[in-house]
């Protein structure tokens, strides 16, 4: 049977690179085979029933299995920052999220470290443990999680495989993403919510994109006949600001505009996806970018 949880002959993302990050070969992600880390501390911007009154607990892992062009995390994915660390370090700044209070351990873009992850994991820690991923997600690797992982926080950035192909180098990405969403909603059936908090099951971020609308309808179409009504949760997000290499390429170098926001947001209620979260247009701004400065991992 085959190891999937391994950094030898790695096959933990979709890629499937299969190098041996024990000897020093590096895959897509580019990451050695240690965690590394470029923030861990209270996060309080994610969506009320993850963040609460005190923060999540958000440990922010270095490199990507993605090549999203626009991403707002670049200086960690892409130019990989960050400071090593191993499983009984990790466990220590899980330890002391909780000690500070945060309601969570938010694990934010796992999947490539999840070896020295799920060690630090054990024993069980006394809040949820937040898995905060793109959506691109291997399924084999999902059911070896099973019991491990309270809340799923994926992306769902895409409906369009040639979208996909351009600004994430994934074109296997919707069909990719589709089974491990499901995969992630077997796992943990329906949404739990207690005293405001989630506590248990799925909640599907979408990013709209400048000139994407049909991207995003197709996004919220796949949710809403995939699913039973409320089961899962949806994040309409907004948050859109021109970074990286897509900072230059139209029409990905604007932020949306209010008619593409509302006409999204319009099919999103003729869908009764309105369980979940709303951004509004203040969102798109450089302010909630957190600083990746080593906070918590130093």
């Amino acid at each position: 049977m085959e190891q999937v949880l391994s950094y030898t002959k790695c096959t933990l993302c979709p890629r499937q690179c299969g190098v041996d990050r024990t000897a020093g070969e590096l895959g897509f992600c580019g990451m050695p085979d240690y965690p590394v880390a470029a923030r861990a501390a209270g996060h309080y911007w994610e969506e009320p029933v993850i963040s609460g009154e005190y923060g999540s607990g958000a440990v922010f892992f270095s490199g990507c299995t993605l090549r999203c062009r626009f991403c707002q995390n670049y200086e960690i994915s892409a130019q990989k920052h960050g400071y090593a660390l191993n499983s009984a370090r990790l466990r220590e700044i899980f330890e002391h999220l909780i000690s500070e209070g945060h309601h969570n351990i938010n694990l934010v873009t796992p999947t490539h470290f999840l070896p020295d992850i799920l060690l630090a994991l054990e024993p069980k820690l006394p809040v949820p443990i937040v898995y905060n991923c793109g959506g691109y997600e291997r399924v084999e690797t999902l059911r070896a999680l099973e019991g491990k992982i309270d809340v799923w926080l994926p992306d769902m950035k895409y409906s369009e495989p040639k979208l996909a192909r351009l600004l994430s180098a994934a074109p296997d990405y919707v069909e990719t993403a589709k089974a491990a969403i499901l995969e992630m909603y077997r796992q943990t059936g329906p949404a739990v919510i207690e005293n405001g908090l989630m506590k248990r099951g799925v909640l599907i971020r979408h990013l709209i994109l400048p000139g994407q609308v049909d991207n995003s309808i197709g996004v919220l179409e796949w949710i809403a006949s995939s699913f039973p009504k409320g089961s899962v949760l949806v994040s309409l997000m907004s948050q859109y600001v021109p970074m990286g290499p897509a900072s230059k390429l139209p029409p990905f170098d604007r932020r949306i505009t209010k008619e593409e926001y509302d006409t999204v947001l319009s099919w999103l209620y003729f869908f009764g996806l309105d369980d979940g979260f709303l951004q509004g247009p203040e969102a798109a701004s450089l302010e909630y970018v957190p600083e990746f400065n080593g906070e918590g991992i130093l």
